[in-house]
């Protein structure tokens, strides 16, 4: 059985994601400082985003209370933030779909088309193999390429020393 491609999302799509919606629901993120999953949501809790950490191993991450399940949240997450295993997404997703999340972000290297079919098919957006914290800094100007603010605002070339 051959699975279609989900469409991508666009740029100007992920703009929008990022700027109609105001909590993030990030599912398996580690309290390890060294996991990926845990720069990610050291950023995003810096920003005006409402974030939730959904990971049942964990009471705790970056200080905040840590959640079993995404029924387990105060609120209706606008975006889930997957960090889980290519098998874990389809039931990410379900669970996205009956709390009334919005958007379902996959991250990078993630990528699951017949769940992303699923999601879409409920009304959900769906972004896969993105960077929520990339997206959200490039588009706010606190990307460098190095993938952090410099503090730099200019087009001019540096002279040499």
């Amino acid at each position: 059985m051959t699975t279609t491609r989900a469409p991508e999302a666009s740029a100007l799509e992920r703009l929008q994601i990022i700027q109609a919606h105001e909590s993030v629901a990030l599912v398996g993120v580690s309290a390890n400082p060294i996991r990926s999953s845990n720069f990610v949501a050291s950023y995003l809790v810096r920003t005006p985003f409402r974030t939730y950490p959904v990971n049942p191993a964990y009471d705790e991450v970056l200080g905040r209370k840590s959640y079993p399940t995404l029924f387990d949240l105060p609120e209706v997450p606008d975006i889930v933030d997957v960090f889980r295993r290519h098998e874990a997404i389809p039931e990410v997703v379900d669970q996205a779909i009956e709390v009334g999340a919005k958007v379902v972000w996959l991250q990078l290297g993630l990528r699951h088309d017949e769940a992303a079919s699923r999601a879409m098919d409920a009304g959900l957006k769906v972004v896969q193999d993105r960077c929520l914290k990339i997206e959200h800094a490039r588009f706010s100007g606190k990307l460098h390429l190095a993938g952090f603010n410099t503090g730099v605002v200019s087009s001019r070339r540096r002279r040499p020393i």
